[in-house]
Formats: C-alpha cells, structure tokens, sequence
C-alpha cells in the first residue's frame, strides 16, 4: 500500500473514532511586548520582553484549552491544518508536520536556499480528496529586484514523495495580496485574491487545482456602491477563508486598522457554473480588529479593539452585532491583533511514520527548540514561577500541621467543658480546617506541564493571591 493510500485509509476512517473532536486553534504569533509580572514574573511590565508562538484550543463548547501544545515551537507559526495534521512553519530551514493526537512530527525541507525573505503566509497544507494525497504549497516569491514582494511559481510537495515540484503561473502575482488577505482550500482546489484594478473590488479570486495543477480567475460578485462609504475599494479590508466547506470572501469598512459599517461575507456555490450569493451582511455597532473574524456552525467569533475575543450567535441574513450582547472567550489584549490565526482541526490518527523514509524528511540537529539563548530568559520566568508555587506549598504545608497540633491540644483541653460547648468548640476548629488543603497533593499546580499563556496569566494571579493571604 503507498504511503497516500495509508495515511488515506486512517483519514476516511477518522470519522468514525470514540475519541473524535471538533478543536478551533487561535494562534497568537510571536512578539515582543511588554512582559507581566512582580519583577517579571508576577506583575509590573517591562518593554522589550519577548513572547513565543502559542496556540489556544476550543473544544466545541467554546471552552479554551489550559496547556501549550509541545509540538508547537516558541518560534513556529501554523500554517495549515488537515484531517488531524499540522503544517509549522519554523525559522529554519525546515517545514514540521504534526499530528496533534499522537505528538509525532515531521521535519520537510524548504523548497527555497535563503530564508532571509522566507513568510509563514507564504506556505498552506492541504488534502485532495480524491488523491487521498496531502501536499505542501508554497508561494515561491520571484529574487529579481524588479519583482520583489510578487510571484511566478508555485510549489508544491506531496507528503511521501522525494522532492518539490515547480508549477509555473498564468501571470506574475502579488505575495501582498497572500500575506494580507489569506488562502482557503477547499474540495481539492486552493484559492486566493490577486490584484484587478478594473473591476469593483479590486480583485478577483484565482484557484489552483491541486491535482490537475491547473489556474483559473473567478470574478467577485457585484456590490451595492451605496455601501462603500469611502470609496470603492480605497479603505476596504478583504479576506478569503472558508465557511461550511464553501470558499467565502469577506469585505468591511477599514480605518487604521480597524472595522466598522458592514461586514458582508460572500459564498462560492456551484461545482460547473459558480455563482456568488451573499451569506451574511453583519451591520457592526462597534468597532472591531480588523480582518480578524471566524464562522463555524452558528457563531462568529471576532476581536475587539479591546483586544478581547469575543463569539456571538449567528442570528440570520442581516443582524447587528453589539459588544454587550457577545460572550467574551478570552483577554488577548496582550497580543497584538494582526498576529492571530484562526483554524479547525478534527482529532485524528493519521500516521506520519509512512512518509518517513523520504528523502525530503530529515531530522534537524539544531538545539531543543526552548534551550536556544533568546528563549532562556522565558525560560528562567517558567522555573522562577515553579520555584514560587513549590515556596508557597510548602508553607501551607508547614501551616497546616501547625494548626492540626493546635487543634489537637485544644480539643484535649476542652475534654471537661460541658458537651454543648464542648461541641461547639470542635465543629469550630475543625471549620478553621477547611480554609486549607488537606495535603500537599491536593495544593494547586505543582507544575508539571507547560501552561498555555492564557492559564499561565490566570496561574500568576492564584499565586498573587495566595502570597497575599500569607502576608495577612
């Protein structure tokens, strides 16, 4: 059996495991930010400090994760995501696929020598359906001076075979319009928006058919000019991603950064003659991140300019969306709001030990990932953090037998009070018991693995706590 048709027979079967989950991964891209913490670890911000890649997950009930994924490295970014696997791009010179059930991963090398203009926007992982084949999409940017910032090639690499291949494009294209506005693919066909400065939007949608390899344009729909506030196209954001297996274009108002007016999301429909019909026109009553914005089944998921991700109920056609009336998920207001990435991925057993005799695939001889120097200090936080909590563990610990002798002595004392009072007394001290842990494993969060930054903040404040009422 080859290697597509194995890893295909693991894929179609997915579906049908006891273990199978719905998970939607917010990506938040490394940046340097003001730090968090009393000296660095617990509070007061510090600027220049350095945040490493991490990813939150959402089971289907919107509950975020608490722990960090190991397969994702502090420098890594996602890039792709199919039927359980993972595509990271990496600083170096390698590609990493992940299978997020297993923790197995794949080093690929990069079909380019320099990575000096080397974008993680500039790779997309997919599976074609009717191949059961995954491949590696890259956008290789043109080295002339010419042409910088725009491409002629595509590559591409199919999981299992020994090299890339280069498919050369219609027209040359701008890398811009990948990085900015995204790419979706879909039922076996990658799409993207490219310049057109003669129609309405600017733009018109161009596909690349992963196994025929072939390119076709896809005009967009017409729109209501009244719409457009300031201009066709002058101050618009667009972006393409994908809703209930259909390619989908959005379009907004944009200012600085930010979106406001309307939010119309436009869906793709028809396999011979395509056809655009309008999914939703989401009137915005307050200003939100730009481009930033998420569907899945009935919700939509968006950040404000608070830096807060909030989710909202998908109530028709045409609605408002009120911040009041949001659930908020999660405080991302540390993070910056271009640098987070939204995807789906099904929780799978597709085996990656069928690609491994590749020679594409070799295994890097660089340092562990979090033992390289710029993370060192990251690092030195992460154990102080531990250092404090076992402190504070111990003390309860100490304490707690203190208050046990007391209470002992205290209860052999009152043996000649009355009984009513002698009752009374013992239901007290054995209340006053209560305020602590019973034993050391019961305390919370003797650190064994590594926190998601979101816990990792909500672990900081447990601390602060605890160290407070010690000092009271």
């Amino acid at each position: 059996m080859s290697a597509a048709c194995s890893a295909a027979s693991y894929a179609s079967t997915g579906s049908t495991l006891g273990d199978m989950l719905v998970m939607f991964f917010v990506q938040f891209l490394p940046l340097k930010k003001a730090s968090h913490g009393i000296g660095e670890i617990l509070g007061s911000s510090v600027s220049g400090k350095l945040y490493p890649s991490d990813a939150i997950i959402f089971d289907e009930a919107w509950s975020p994760s608490k722990w960090a994924l190991p397969m994702i490295g502090p420098d890594d970014h996602i890039c792709g995501s199919c039927n359980g696997l993972l595509c990271l791009h990496t600083p170096t010179s390698t590609i990493k696929i992940a299978n997020l059930a297993t923790g197995e991963c794949l080093h690929l090398k990069k079909p380019i020598k320099s990575l000096k203009d080397d974008h993680f926007s500039f790779y997309r992982f997919g599976f074609h359906p009717a191949t059961k084949e995954y491949m590696v999409i890259h956008f290789f940017q043109q080295s002339s001076p010419l042409t910088a910032g725009r491409f002629n090639v595509i590559q591409v690499y199919k999981l299992g075979d020994d090299k890339w291949k280069d498919v050369i494009t219609p027209e040359s294209l701008s890398l811009n319009c990948v990085k900015n506005s995204g790419v979706a693919i879909v039922d076996g066909a990658m799409y993207w928006l490219a310049e057109d400065r003669e129609s309405d939007w600017q733009h018109v949608v161009m596909s690349f058919h992963l196994g025929e390899e072939s390119f076709a344009h896809i005009q967009l729909p017409e729109v209501d000019h009244e719409d457009w506030t300031f201009g066709i196209g002058n101050n618009r954001h667009y972006w393409i991603t994908e809703i209930d297996g259909k390619v989908c274009i959005s379009t907004a108002q944009s200012l600085e950064g930010i979106l406001f007016g309307k939010l119309q999301i436009w869906m793709l429909t028809g396999q011979v003659k395509r056809r655009w019909s309008q999914k939703y026109n989401i009137h915005l009553l307050t200003p939100f991140a730009r481009g930033l914005h998420f569907v899945h089944g009935a919700k939509i998921v968006i950040q404000h300019c608070n830096g807060n991700l909030y989710s909202c109920e998908l109530l028709g056609k045409n609605f408002e969306i009120e911040l009041n009336k949001m659930g908020k998920l999660l405080d991302s207001s540390s993070r910056r709001e271009d640098g987070m990435q939204f995807y789906v991925c099904v929780k799978s057993l597709v085996p990656l030990d069928v690609y491994a005799k590749a020679a594409i695939v070799y295994r890097p001889k660089r340092l562990g990932e979090w033992k390289l120097k710029k993370w060192k200090e990251w690092e030195q936080e992460r154990l102080m953090l531990e250092d404090a909590w076992r402190g504070v563990h111990q003390r309860e610990h100490d304490w707690m037998g203190y208050r046990r002798s007391a209470v002992m002595e205290i209860k052999k004392m009152s043996q000649d009070l009355p009984d009513g009072i002698r009752q009374s007394l013992s239901l007290e001290m054995d209340r006053s018991l209560q305020h602590f842990p019973g034993s050391v494993d019961q305390l919370p969060n003797p650190i064994q693995k590594r926190h998601n930054w979101v816990e990792e903040i909500q672990d900081r404040k447990k601390l602060l706590a605890r160290l407070e009422r010690h000092e009271v």
